[in-house]
């Protein structure tokens, strides 16, 4: 019998702090993030409203929370929209409030930035303040791609922010990277890896563009006036990335991330490992979700809507959003999510989270999978094969269908 998911009440549940920073200076024409260009005059009272929100995790679900559910953070992760937007007083204040919080030793402080933001001065304030790991937000170095795809920034801009950043102290950059790009070619794909890979990064983070409804490339897709690469196009974009970052030395972790990683240090993001791996992240800021203590829940979108219910000690959280995993949902999330590592899922740790195995569950979903070589069972643990991560969702769809 599947019942209730099983809920962790020890003080030292560890998990994943989200802060969202909803504003940016212009909205690129792929974005379909929850970030608004033109409401920068609501920054401070925004920062506010993150300082008041943190202070009261978790949030009030009426008579929802089972009791004595307690939690440490064990990582921060500043994410947006454009965090770099604000000013190092001010993620001195977000920051002094996560700490006021239990907190892991070494916890992993992350901070996404766009090359334009990043000045010496504003880096090593970062330092001062504790952000020990920073992601730049590349996209590509290609000038006339970034213009296409509506970025302020130049590729220039990208190589002097990472140079600024190794002098300012940081020995934990992620550079974010696009591929499958409108008009982007192999040679320009390869020339993009090249850079970033003489950049010395610990980490990268490669994406294929999606082209998402509500964004001007869907509306100009819709019209005829842009077309990306087909998918076999992407799909030698993504072996080349495969191969390029191995002989460079990065081990690919994830499906869309790359770390370097040695007997001293491994730098693969310990924050988005928790959501791969299916554990609890508490969200604040507009639009920021969570899941904690068998619930999964959204905060209102709208800063301005946002900022007013802490403000007024209103929940931030969406009522509609609020949605109860039960054991049978945590296990396909469990699934899906963990297939998506390179290092799959371990069925012991599946068993002691839910008391039975994954092949009790999906028994013949695994042997479908297996036969058409899309996952392997090996060790202990069932992992997607190489072929596998190129047909990812076909995948994932069995799981959550």
């Amino acid at each position: 019998m599947i019942g209730p998911p099983s809920r962790q009440t020890d003080r030292e549940t560890e998990i994943g702090l989200y802060i969202h920073v909803a504003f940016c200076r212009s909205i690129c024409f792929y974005c379909d993030f929850n970030a608004y260009a033109g409401l920068s005059q609501l920054i401070p009272a925004y920062v506010d409203a993150l300082v008041d929100e943190i202070g009261m995790l978790p949030p009030s679900l009426s008579d929802r929370w089972p009791l004595g559910l307690r939690f440490r953070i064990g990582s921060i992760y500043l994410g947006g929209g454009t965090p770099s937007l604000l000013t190092a007083e001010q993620i001195g204040r977000v920051l002094a409030a996560a700490r006021q919080w239990p907190t892991a030793d070494d916890p992993e402080v992350s901070l996404e930035a766009n090359p334009e933001d990043l000045t010496g001065d504003y880096l090593q304030a970062l330092r001062d303040l504790g952000v020990n790991r920073l992601s730049i937000g590349v996209q590509t170095f290609d000038d006339a791609l970034l213009r296409r795809l509506g970025r302020r920034h130049g590729g220039a801009a990208a190589i002097r922010a990472v140079e600024q950043a190794r002098r300012a102290g940081f020995d934990n950059i992620n550079l974010d990277l696009m591929f499958a790009l409108p008009g982007q070619s192999l040679a320009d794909w390869r020339r993009a890896l090249d850079q970033a890979v003489a950049l010395q990064p610990e980490h990268l983070s490669l994406y294929n563009l999606t082209i998402e409804e509500g964004t001007p490339f869907h509306r100009w897709v819709m019209a005829g006036r842009l077309h990306p690469p087909d998918d076999d196009l992407a799909a030698d974009m993504y072996r080349l990335a495969i191969d390029r970052l191995a002989a460079a030395g990065y081990a690919q972790y994830e499906i869309s991330n790359w770390a370097r990683c040695d007997h001293r240090r491994c730098f693969q993001s310990r924050h988005n490992l928790r959501y791969w791996r299916n554990q609890p992240y508490l969200g604040v800021g507009a639009g920021a979700h969570s899941a904690f203590g068998g619930y999964r829940y959204a905060n209102v979108r709208a800063p301005a809507v946002y900022i007013t219910r802490i403000r007024t000690r209103q929940s931030p959280v969406e009522g509609e959003s609020i949605e109860y995993i039960d054991q049978r949902r945590a296990m396909a999330e469990t699934m899906f999510l963990g297939l998506r590592l390179v290092e799959g899922i371990a069925v012991a740790d599946f068993q002691a989270r839910f008391d039975c195995r994954p092949t009790d569950v999906y028994g013949a979903e695994l042997t479908e999978l297996a036969a058409a070589g899309l996952l392997e069972v090996t060790d202990g643990r069932i992992r997607l094969t190489e072929r596998g991560r190129f047909l990812g969702n076909e995948v994932f769809v069995r799981f959550v269908s």
